[in-house]
């Protein structure tokens, strides 16, 4: 029972640890597109860190990547530039990459 009962938490630990990995890839992937678009923009660095920090924020709104999409995409809109949501979801894909290298490189 004892070997069930390490198995069984084991299990739970890795669980945990995926979890995390998953929320830390995920805010960092917002953080580096809210970059990508505040560049676009060109925000000062002071601008597009706080840019950045509620790129991370809208993620929280509901469930999925729609947020991040609808906020970033409204916001270049509103600023001025020329793009579209097949851009930003490209973007999104590439900072997603780069996100998962990096978190994975710090492990």
């Amino acid at each position: 029972m004892t070997d069930f009962n390490d198995r069984e938490r084991a299990e739970e630990a890795k669980f945990a640890r995926d979890e995390e990995m998953h929320f830390r890839i995920h805010a960092r992937r917002n953080r580096l597109l809210g970059e990508w678009a505040a560049q676009k923009m060109g925000l000062s660095a002071v601008e597009a860190d706080a840019y950045s920090k509620s790129v991370v924020q809208a993620d929280f709104e509901e469930a999925g990547d729609e947020d991040v999409i609808r906020k970033v995409l409204g916001d270049l809109v509103s600023s001025g530039q020329d793009t579209s949501e097949a851009e930003v979801r490209a973007a999104l894909d590439a900072k997603a990459v780069e996100a998962r290298r990096a978190l994975m490189g710090e492990g």
